[in-house]
Parts: C-alpha cells; structure tokens; sequence
C-alpha cells in the first residue's frame, strides 16, 4: 500500500486557484443574467412609515423594486439545523419593523449592477425612530437558551457539580477575574454572493458560496415550497467562510425570490459594508472565572460564567462555558451563560465559536493562578488535566495533552523562562514569554461518497462535501490514494455540488473526520467488488472486462463508540513577545504551536491550518474589534481598509509540531478536524506574555496601543 498519508502533499485545487481557472458564486455566467443590489435600513430600531420607490423603478434598465409591500412569496422552513436553517429566524422583507442598522429592506434588479446600485440609492424611505440598545452596558441579560454542544446537539449553558461555595471557602488561594473580547467580524476573501437561477417555477439552481451543500440545498426547498430534489446548489469553492456561510442569509432568500417572480436568474453580490453590517460577526463578551487551588496548584473549584449579545431577530450565544468541564479537573465545578438582546445583526459562528473566548478567559486565569502560586503555568496544566469530560462523564479517547505542554515546552526552551516579570529585555524593549493551551471537540457527521476507478488506473472521486480553503480535495485524495494503493496524482476529486452524494457540512472542523471514513469505505468496497487487494488487480480486471468502470459508493457515520468515549484535539500555544512601552507598540516575535489531532492526514495543508488560526488569534489578540455608531447602530469600520487585521509584518515564523496518534476509536482514518483548535488560547498565549514582559495583567481584548501606554 501506498504510505501518502501523514506526508505534506501540495493542494489539488492550488494550480486552478492560483490562475484564476476556478470558479466562485459570482462568476458564474448565465444567459439572460440581471442584477441585484439591496437597499438596507438608516435607523437600528423603530418602523417604516412609508417606502417611496418610484424614483428607482423609473431609473435607466430598473426590472423591478421590492420591498416589505411586495414581497415575493417565501414560505417560513422549519429551521431546526439538521432539516433546515437559515442565519435570521425572520424572513426577509417579512414586515415594516426594523431591528438593526443596515438590515435589508428592499431589493432593486436592473440590467446592470451599476443601474441597480445607482437605483438602490433613489428609495426614500420615512421612518418611525425608537432608541436602539446598542451598547451592551444598556442591555438586559437573561439566562441563555440551549446552545451548540460539543455533539452538534443544543444545550444549555449550564452546568453545575459539587458544591463550588464551599469549596472557594476552604481553598488556599483564590483567583477571580473578569475577562472581554470585543465585536469581531467575518472578513472572507470572497465576499457573500448569490446567483440563483430558476427553469420554470419549480426547479431552482443556486450558485452561493455555501460550507454545507445538501443542508442549503434542503433549506431553499423549504423556502420556496419545492421537493429537494428539485433545487440544485453549486458551490465547488469558497474564498473563506469561518463559519459565515454555512446557511442562507436574507439576501440570498431575496435573490432566489426575485428571480423566480422576474423568470431571470439574479445575481446579487454584498458591498464590504454590507457584510460588516448583515452577514454576521463574533459576538463581544464578559466571563469571569473563579478559580479555587491547594497550595500546591491542585484545583479544587472552577466558576466560568459569560455573557454574550444577540440580535432581536435571532438567539445566538457564544457558548464560551463549554470548554470548561473538558479542561481541568475538579470536584467542583459551576458554569452558567446569558445572553442579551441588542440592535446589531446577527452574530453567528466564527472559528471556533465559544472555544475560542471561552479559552481566553479560562487560560488567562490559569496563568493568573500560576503566578500567584509561584508555579510554572506548564506544570499547573499537567497536574490539573482531566481524563474525562466532566459533563458527558466519559473518558478521552487518544488524548496526549501532556504531549503537547511537554513537548511545545522543550521546543520553545521554557525551562529558560525567567520567573520575575519586566526582568527580560532587548534592544530597549521588554520582552516577555506567554504560554497557553488549546483545544476542539472532535466533531463527525453523517457523509456519502461515490469512488469510480478507471481502466486506466485513475479514480474519480464524487461527493457534495466543499473545500472553503481547507485542503478538502487534497485530503479526499490522499485518503483515496492511501486506500487504493496508487498515486495521489491519479486521483481526480469533484466536490461542492448537491447532485453528487451528500458529503456534510464543512464547519466545526468535522469535513475530515467525515469524509475520510467515507471515502475509505468506498474504496475497499470498489477493490472488495471484484475481490482484488489493489488498485491494479482492479484495473487488470476492468481491461478485461471491457467495463467502463468499477465504482462504488459508501455512507458513514458516528455510532456506538460516541457513547463509550468523549472525542477531543488538544493543543499548547508558547509564544515571545515584545513591548515598547514608550509608543505602545507590542509585537509578536516567535511562536511554537503543539497539537494532537489523531491521525494528520496531510501534513502540509494540516500545519497550514494550525498557521491560519494562530494568525486570525493574533488579530483578536492585537487589533480586531468592531465598535458601533451609538447614534446610528452601524459598524464604525466598514471594511478591508478600516476593519484592523493582521499583517505579513505583524506575524513570526510560526512553528507547528504534531504529536500523538490515530484516533481509530473516533473513525477508520483515526483523524480528528484541525480547522479550528489553532485558534484557541492565542490571545491568552500573547496576553500572557505581556504580563510576562511587562508585569501588568490585561483582561480586555484588542490590546492596543492605548491600553498598552495607559498601564
């Protein structure tokens, strides 16, 4: 058998991407195409009046305007995640109130996007203004509803063992402390786009950048009264989603209406603006942690409570308290979330959404506690870690977190870490070293793949499952060629289309841990078909035979073993930095990252996932934050150029070290996802180290210069 997997395989979709021979939603061409541009609210709280659209349906190549007063039909689906779903509860144009600046409240369609955006400009609206709640000090918090779980089920913030009072009562030393992030907001390289396409009025096809195929292609069918089968959904390739794409938004829901009323296909691309304003962001947040420790470091009580906002028009948390009964240890354990309702969009998923805040706050208490003990923080993470998850009450399987403190320590030369903060410095400037830990639930869904091989030893791969930038098609090929026994580059993969069998949703870091088992299946089932070992025993056969070719096609999924064990990748984050107090400027200027994610499949695209979640860490950690307009609701930044993100200049040689082993209990490939967890921790990781270099400990994220100068 071929050894390909674990090895660094170059992308399979890189040549197409890099000159411009793959195609994304907005550059498909269809005869007959119009366009569409939306026109969105100028107030964030109160109701319209009146809409005056005559100017715009009047203006030069104008097909139509829509507004709440004529609305296409658009049915309510049932919105329950696995049938269905759709980001905002509410329909879009449903009624005349308004919940957030920039919400869409009419849709103009001309012969060109420049006629349509010029029309977009010429509707007068009036309306009724009320007082937004936009800051979350105004805001009213109530307990929060179920959330996304570890198990893609929902469930409650909430969780509660032993008696966490008295324990915080007897401890020898206590730590409590509440930590921030701020507003971040989705910034994909492609920006949100729809074309949507109708043959009649009952077989839809939409082109949408979308990470789950066959769950949009089943939430369109809901909107507009069709069976399944008769909406096709096209989506070979994503410039970026990070969890901003996976179901429809209200614009997509208008152009696939627009365009079954018109009888043209409508294609409708979002300004920068407007994604800042309606296609979601990460939610700011408050937790405190309560910590209780022996003198020696041994936990005995952990307090994680949070605090998240939501728009009025859909209930999202940011589930930040769900990392906490996986971590460490303890008999006493207490978390609990609330959620507030405010006039801002809809705040969604975003790269490890709850993972990601709940371990900034959780890993810089951690570091809190360790200083206070005088304690390495490394050696209060090895002697804290838990063997089972604390809420599901079952034990880890293939968990080699000590692996990666240990070994992201010797690597990164810890054991030289001064013990004094403001004690190291170079060239005028302090620096300090930070450390932090990091983590994702391993997540798997159901997946179905179709596997041909050829008379001419080459394999065609089939399946629905997308690559938003991931490494998918390289991953499905390397599984495939590790199985049949062939070279990678015989492998010919085609993905992101609902005609092909439904490969599941690429979000939660779960497309891998999905797919491969699928993708194993039907390879030995294809070898299996004509009682052969090896792909060239089947191409022998297949000569023969005369046949065109020999395919087969698996479908996969979780069983039993998800009730006998608890599934989870960890992480250790180790990183220096330094700081010129007297400007304020803080820079990042070496990085070890340590993870353990079962079997890596390619070890190329898999470091290269790890490096884009420290970087996009990074940002939360230096400079991402939203703020907005208390007089208008709007995002104050509103795109590439206001929206702070990182820098080639603001990032370091990232190092990424793999260590562990297959998790075969979780799946045949033994593969976890990585997606995700290299995010986790890095704004702890580079907080910590602040305080490290400069001995003052900051709890409020961004840490901008102005903090920096403040302290």
């Amino acid at each position: 058998m071929s050894k390909i997997m674990g090895t660094a395989v170059s992308r399979k979709d890189g040549l197409a991407k890099v000159t411009g021979q793959a195609t994304y939603a907005a550059e498909h061409q269809l005869p007959g195409l119009v366009y569409g541009y939306v026109v969105t609210a100028t107030i964030a709280n109160g109701q319209i009046q009146a809409i005056d659209t005559e100017a715009a349906e009047q203006s030069p190549g104008v097909i139509a305007v829509f507004t709440h007063n004529n609305v296409p039909k658009i049915f309510k689906p049932s919105n329950d995640f696995r049938k269905s779903k759709i980001y905002e509860a509410r329909l879009p144009l449903s009624d005349a109130q308004v919940h957030y600046a920039g919400q869409i409240i009419g849709l103009v369609v001309a012969n060109t996007f420049e006629q349509a955006r010029d029309a977009a400009q010429r509707v007068k609206v009036d309306y009724t203004a009320q007082a937004p709640t936009i800051a979350a000090k105004d805001a009213v918090f109530k307990p929060a509803p179920s959330m996304f779980g570890e198990d893609m089920t929902f469930q409650t913030g909430k969780f509660t063992s032993g008696d966490f009072s008295a324990a915080m009562a007897g401890a020898a030393a206590t730590m409590t402390a509440t930590y921030h992030t701020s507003t971040e907001l989705h910034a994909p390289m492609e920006p949100h786009a729809t074309i949507a396409h109708w043959q009649g009025t009952d077989t839809l096809t939409i082109y949408e950048p979308t990470q789950w195929v066959m769950g949009t292609q089943r939430t369109y069918a809901e909107l507009f009264g069709l069976p399944s089968e008769k909406v096709r959904v096209v989506s070979p390739f994503l410039g970026g989603g990070f969890g901003s794409k996976a179901f429809p938004w209200p614009h997509g829901i208008l152009a696939a209406a627009a365009a079954r009323q018109l009888q043209r296909p409508v294609k409708l691309v979002l300004s920068r603006r407007q994604m800042t304003a309606n296609t979601g962001h990460r939610s700011e947040t408050e937790q405190t942690v309560r910590l209780a420790a022996m003198a020696d470091g041994t936990l005995t009580a952990i307090s994680h409570t949070a605090k998240s906002c939501t728009s009025p028009v859909e209930s999202f948390p940011e589930p930040c308290t769900g990392i906490t009964p996986v971590m460490y240890t303890t008999p006493n354990l207490y978390t609990s979330q609330e959620l507030a309702v405010m006039n801002v969009g809809t705040p969604t998923f975003m790269r490890a959404p709850g993972e990601n805040p709940g371990m900034w706050a959780l890993e810089s208490a951690m570091d809190e506690l360790a200083w206070q003990l005088k304690l390495d923080p490394v050696a209060l993470r090895l002697k804290n870690q838990t063997e089972k998850h604390q809420r599901k009450s079952l034990p880890f399987s293939a968990k080699h977190f000590s692996d990666c403190l240990q070994v992201g320590a010797e690597r990164f030369g810890w054991q030289n870490r001064s013990m004094t903060p403001r004690s190291l410095t170079q060239e005028g400037k302090l620096v300090g070293w930070g450390m932090a830990a990091a983590t994702f639930p391993a997540m798997r869904g159901v997946a179905s793949v179709k596997v041909r091989l050829l008379p001419d030893g080459t394999a065609h791969i089939l399946t629905s499952g997308n690559d938003m930038g991931t490494g998918a098609y390289t991953m499905v090929a390397v599984t495939a060629a590790e199985t049949l026994g062939i070279p990678v580059e015989q492998v010919r993969v085609e993905m992101g289309d609902s005609q092909l069998p439904d490969g599941g949703l690429a979000g939660g870091s779960q497309m891998t841990a999905s797919l491969a088992p699928a993708v194993i299946q039907a390879c030995r089932e294809v070898l299996k078909s004509v009682n052969c070992t090896t792909a060239t025993a089947v191409c022998a056969a297949l000569q023969q035979s005369g046949r065109a070719a020999i395919e087969a096609t698996a479908t996969t999924a979780p069983g039993a073993e998800m009730k006998q064990w608890a599934f989870q990748s960890w992480g250790a984050h180790f990183c220096e930095v330094t700081v010129d107090e007297e400007i304020g400027r803080l820079r990042v200027t070496r990085w070890v990252a340590v993870m353990d994610v079962g079997q890596v499949i390619n070890a190329k695209t898999a470091a290269s996932q790890v490096r884009g979640g420290v970087i996009m860490g990074i940002g939360q950690a230096l400079m991402e934050e939203c703020h907005f307009d208390p007089n208008t609701g709007y995002p104050v930044v509103y795109d590439l150029a206001t929206y702070h993100f990182p820098a080639h200049a603001d990032i370091p040689r990232i190092e990424v070290i793999f260590v562990g082993e297959p998790d075969l209990n979780f799946n045949p490939a033994g593969a976890r996802g990585v997606g995700e967890i290299g995010i986790t921790g890095v704004s702890a990781a580079v907080a910590n180290a602040v305080y490290h270099a400069t001995g003052n400990r900051f709890r409020h994220l961004p840490l901008t210069p102005d903090k920096l100068m403040a302290s």
